[in-house]
């Protein structure tokens, strides 16, 4: 197999940046470019031990005082021979040192190659490998803590109980029938029953996480909705920390929904501020009143705003006001009532139609002291508590869909065994099972699917 490489960091200027390198010439040009300060050979520098020397390109250049390292076959992260050259973080060195390394027998690594090279070499599953992007992008503690997780295996070990479970079956009825002499005990329908049932319960108790996996992962939409001059692009800008959104006294500066993220209590939220919702003959603002609608219909949260420093509106105006509360106490998700700029006097007398759903809080805020912003973070920490089970989320929709049907095959299995069908019946379903799950892990995945996954991978990874 080819001896790759690649930038194993971050583009731009670094105190510290890594060129890495992985096949089975890796040593062999480390040796050739690098000459340790010690005076020891490169061929005889010992495994898994970091040295110090100098880095020269094919024509003798001095390139970089550098810290080289090199693993064995077996005992490096890729399952291959492989090094590291960790040079000074300038992006124009390590494009230099990445060519020298091609010059002496490399050549470019793609992007997720290292770790699919981990994965085929069974360094690595499926679930650990796709832990690994989890990592990189992750934007939470709790993101990082469950994919963390995952890499060490948490989840596969717990995919694993389930596929041993259905082996245990389909291994028990192959050797009965294959060898009939043999003193074999085949397992009884009620035992058959009892691991269907225990590995039906275990699936879908694994489930059940992808919905907080999701979220963990990518983010809880959150529309923040208002009258016109609510205050709504004004939370956004106070929760993400700068001026993102354009905040005027003109009523209707919001014409289109603005998105941005901000991790409050923990929680990753991907903010929609929203053009106030009110009656309008502007087209343009109309359009952006409809889409205020739809931001509601596809959120997983809603933070309902009302100007608390206008005071109970007029009669008249109460309609208007309390229109975009009442669409977010009938839209089913839930939803936090936020009476705004409390700095400038607020009131919290709201009085609610017969029909709404209570809010889960109702907060008084101001954006600009942050008065509130502390409650707000309790409210959607209470919504969205730290998962207990980490590592053993599913985080993406593969493993989702894999697990259903999985869980669909165990089901079939279990109906075929309590209505009398034939042995092969449930074997044929368990094995479908048995299947989709490694899938999960890398089992019984096609190249196709393995190619997908690695191509969210970025260069050097």
């Amino acid at each position: 197999m080819d001896t790759i490489a690649a930038i194993a960091t971050a583009q731009g200027a670094s105190a510290v940046g890594i060129v890495r390198l992985s096949g089975g010439k890796s040593r062999a040009i480390v040796s050739a470019l690098f000459t340790p300060a010690s005076g020891v050979r490169a061929d005889d520098l010992p495994p898994r031990r970091m040295t110090y020397g100098t880095l020269r390109g094919e024509n003798g250049a001095l390139l970089d005082h550098v810290m080289a390292v090199w693993f064995p076959a077996g005992h490096s992260c890729t399952g291959e021979e492989s090094a590291e050259l960790h040079c000074h973080g300038s992006p124009v060195v390590l494009n230099e040192v990445l060519h020298a390394c091609f010059a002496a027998g490399a050549r470019q690594a793609k992007a997720g190659e290292f770790t699919k090279r981990a994965f085929l070499n069974g360094k690595m599953d499926l679930t650990e490998a796709e832990a690994v992007i989890d990592l990189i992008d992750a934007e939470t503690a709790e993101a990082a803590h469950n994919a963390a997780a995952q890499m060490d295996g948490a989840l596969r070990r717990l995919i694993d109980g389930s596929y041993d479970a259905l082996l245990d079956i389909t291994s028990r009825f192959y050797a009965v029938v294959d060898y009939p002499d043999e003193d074999i005990g085949d397992l009884t329908r009620e035992q058959t029953e009892a691991a269907l049932t225990q590995t039906e319960a275990a699936l879908e108790r694994l489930l059940g996480t992808y919905s907080r996996g999701r979220i963990l992962k990518s983010g809880v939409a959150t529309a923040i909705i208002g009258a016109p001059n609510a205050g709504k692009s004004s939370l956004l800008n106070a929760l993400v920390g700068y001026d993102r959104a354009i905040v005027t006294d003109i009523a209707g500066t919001t014409r289109d929904t603005v998105e941005e993220k901000a991790v409050v209590g923990g929680v990753l939220l991907r903010l929609i501020d929203t053009a106030g919702i009110r009656e309008t003959g502007d087209t343009v603002e109309k359009l952006g009143v409809e889409r205020a609608k739809k931001a509601v219909e596809q959120a997983d949260l809603i933070l309902a705003l009302l100007d608390g420093s206008a005071g109970l509106p007029p009669a008249e105006r109460a309609a208007e006001t309390l229109a975009p509360l009442d669409l977010a106490a009938k839209s089913g998700k839930p939803w936090l009532l936020l009476v705004t700029k409390s700095d400038l006097g607020g009131w919290m007398g709201v009085v609610p139609d017969e029909d709404w759903r209570a809010p889960e809080a109702v907060i008084s805020v101001s954006s600009v002291t942050h008065e509130g912003f502390d409650e707000l973070a309790e409210a959607v920490c209470a919504l969205y508590p730290a998962p207990k089970e980490n590592g053993t989320l599913l985080t993406n929709a593969r493993q989702a869909d894999a697990v259903q049907r999985a869980l669909a095959s165990v089901r079939a299995a279990k109906d075929a065994l309590l209505s009398g069908m034939t042995p092969d019946v449930v074997l044929t379903e368990a094995e479908q099972a048995m299947t989709a799950l490694g899938e999960l892990t890398g089992r019984t995945a096609r190249e196709d699917m393995v190619s997908r996954i690695f191509e969210r991978f970025c260069v050097g990874k």
